[in-house]
């Protein structure tokens, strides 16, 4: 496929017309990773302690590393570059591991500086930022929104999960632009405006749409009465019950199993008939979540899922606890924001016979990474492992999770404030009775 290179801030007509080549067949592609979305194995976070020798690898035990040959290009850098106020010990080491990492071509396993780290850091802790609430990724080398945050600026302003950034601002997006790079331009003071240039599929021209940015919370999850996604579901607000699960990711796991199991509670003292697991736009976070809440919907000793290491050895993950949804008939909506973690239980319901899946095909990320923290408050993030759903298919672009129910939500039903993807579930949940 075509990549895309602009040469400066204007489109030029041959740049534009490679670009909607690329972008026209966006449905037929599957999401590759992300950002700040990544699969964690709960923890398994490398401690700092094992960067000793098992770390260490010096040139004489990798004859094709051709240290000496970096060494020549830094001192040639430091002593002839032309603008000497750009030397800069620091960000020359930060730029080389950035490029060793990223060429293993697995946008999951990435390098973060001090500063990425933290901020990485507060918005997987559900902490305030600034911003207009959207989780950004690739899809072929395109910078997307993978899943705008519930409630944020994004929304508001109409950003949909597969909408292509072209520009932010007066910027355009170059393909040698990673997703941190743009992340970093879209973000603000509270009260700002940043207006995103954007290509979406179904759309002949590119949408011009300014967010204001504000004060951005993630929460985890939410119990949801029907009719605050279409009024006139009201009826039915006392019948089925929603959980709107909106990452996994909490603090901390227990916090997340805290919520999760206080949620279930509300559900069960509410003697509903019916419930909804809404996954949409869900990018993931931690495995052993997707776990925890697997085992409240399957029988003890149900395989909810599998990880395969780099030897392929295949460890298995079963229902441990007595679930206390085992009854209840289960419908769970997806679509192309969901992903990870949230595919995992999607996944583990559908192919247990537990729920059926509505929505539209899914994100395809099933990899898990560990975190390496480094002693300069950087950190590493490695991708250790393949997620599997319970019968060993391994999640990836070419085989996410595909609904039993396939229900678009077009453009016209977002501008009308309509959703039939829910729809379609309340009318299974009614054929269910």
């Amino acid at each position: 496929m075509e990549n895309i290179e602009t040469k400066n801030n204007n489109l030029h007509e041959s740049d534009n017309k490679a670009f909607m080549v690329v972008a026209k067949t966006l449905g037929i592609i599957a999401l590759v990773v992300c950002f700040f979305a990544f699969g964690f194995i709960a923890g398994k976070v490398i401690p700092t302690s094992n960067l000793g020798t098992d770390l260490q690898v010096s040139s004489a035990e990798d004859k094709n590393a051709k240290m000496d040959m970096f060494w020549t290009v830094w001192n040639a850098m430091n002593k002839y570059y032309v603008d000497a106020d750009k030397v800069d010990s620091k960000k020359m080491v930060e730029g080389a591991i950035k490029g060793m990492v990223d060429s293993f071509e697995d946008p999951a396993t990435l390098y973060f500086t001090q500063e990425e780290t933290e901020l990485y850091n507060n918005q997987n802790s559900g902490k305030l930022f600034s911003g207009i609430g959207a989780e950004l990724g690739y899809r072929d080398g395109l910078i997307i929104v993978v899943a705008p945050i519930e409630g944020s600026p994004a929304i508001a302003a109409g950003l949909r999960a597969g909408d292509v950034i072209v520009k932010v601002d007066d910027y355009t997006v170059l393909s040698s632009d990673n997703v941190y790079d743009i992340v970093a331009k879209i973000r603000g003071d509270v009260g700002t405006t940043v207006t995103l240039t954007i290509y979406r599929q179904g759309e002949s021209d590119y949408l011009s749409i300014p967010i204001e940015r504000g004060e951005i919370t993630v929460p985890s999850m939410s119990q949801r009465a029907l009719s605050s996604y279409q009024p006139d579901f009201a009826s039915y607000d006392d019948d089925y019950a929603v959980i709107n699960i909106a990452r996994f990711t909490e603090s901390t796991l227990p916090e997340w199993e805290n919520r999760w199991d206080q949620i279930v509670s509300e559900i069960r003292e509410g003697g509903y008939s019916g419930l909804i697991l809404d996954l949409r736009n869900n990018p993931g976070g931690y495995f052993d979540a997707a776990i925890y809440a697997g085992n409240d919907f399957l029988p003890i000793g149900t395989v909810v899922s599998k990880q395969e290491d780099r030897d392929g050895a295949i460890q298995e993950y079963k229902v441990t606890r007595m679930g206390k949804l085992l009854d209840i008939p289960v419908v769970v909506l997806v679509n192309e924001g969901s992903a990870s973690a949230s595919e995992i239980l999607a996944g583990a319901l559908q192919q247990n016979g537990r729920a059926k899946v509505i929505g539209m095909p899914t994100y395809g990320k099933g990899t898990a990474q560990n975190v390496l923290p480094l002693e300069d408050g950087s950190s590493l993030h490695i991708t250790v492992m393949k997620w599997l759903l319970p019968d060993g298919t391994w999640l990836n672009n070419e085989s996410p999770i595909t609904p039993d129910v396939e229900q678009d939500k077009t453009n016209e039903d977002f501008t009308k404030g309509n959703d039939p993807q829910m729809k379609k579930a309340i009318e299974i949940l009614d054929n269910a009775q």
